[in-house]
């Protein structure tokens, strides 16, 4: 199960966006201009600035989350999201002789593909056990470990980068594990950024429209649904 938690993010960010907005158009400083705005002052900058597009002021705020119960399938998608940093769970260091492994939806609904797949990860445990065994240093066994593998990954992106990845990774074409994650991810900003995130999620959500073309899932009137 993908567990995601918001571990820390940076102080009111609605208020930093929102004063970030308004020292682009203002003689006063950062710190007076902050002072000077009153909640309702932030809300309205803050949607100003996201229906605007005006990306640069929510750049100044960043989000940290500790994501668990992953596989590698997954993350090696999502370092594809270059504007974030990312720790991950080193097979290096971290032996993997009990290791968790992620089951596609479509492999454990059927008991004959997930006896097969659930054999196969077995015998893969088994090797790289027999590797250790046999001297072979962890960071070279690790070569025979599968893709589903389990993981754990420490993710930080500011508020621009994580509008961009709920565009791709919440619509429907995106895989399956990713998009739960994004949704969870989504969830978890939301709690703190209400303003800031309201309409966050894929292309079609925030666009009022499917963005794919020929390419489009078919679920853009569920999708739309969505909205908050």
């Amino acid at each position: 199960m993908i567990k995601v938690k918001l571990l820390d993010y940076t102080p009111e960010p609605e208020r930093v966006v929102a004063m970030a907005a308004r020292l682009c158009y203002s003689a006063c400083g950062a710190e007076e201009l902050s002072e000077r705005m009153s909640d309702e002052k932030v809300r309205e900058m803050v949607e100003k600035m996201v229906k605007l597009g005006h990306a640069s002021t929510i750049e100044h705020v960043s989000f940290t989350f500790g994501i668990e119960g992953v596989s590698r399938v997954l993350t090696h998608q999502l370092v594809r999201h270059r504007i974030a940093s990312y720790d991950q769970q080193s097979q290096r260091y971290v032996a993997a002789h009990h290791f968790e492994y992620i089951t596609p939806p479509t492999i454990a609904e059927k008991p004959e593909t997930k006896a097969k797949f659930d054999a196969l990860l077995a015998k893969i445990r088994e090797s790289y056990d027999e590797l250790v065994e046999m001297g072979v240093p962890k960071e070279d066994a690790r070569y025979v470990l599968a893709n589903a593998t389990e993981t754990k990954i420490l993710v930080t992106m500011n508020a621009r980068s994580l509008l961009h990845f709920f565009n791709l990774r919440c619509c429907y074409r995106a895989q399956w594990e990713i998009r739960e994650m994004a949704y969870k991810m989504l969830e978890e900003v939301q709690k703190v950024a209400p303003v800031l995130f309201k309409n966050a999620g894929a292309s079609c959500v925030n666009m009022g429209r499917c963005p794919e073309g020929e390419m489009t899932c078919g679920h853009f009137s569920e999708m739309i649904k969505k909205r908050v």
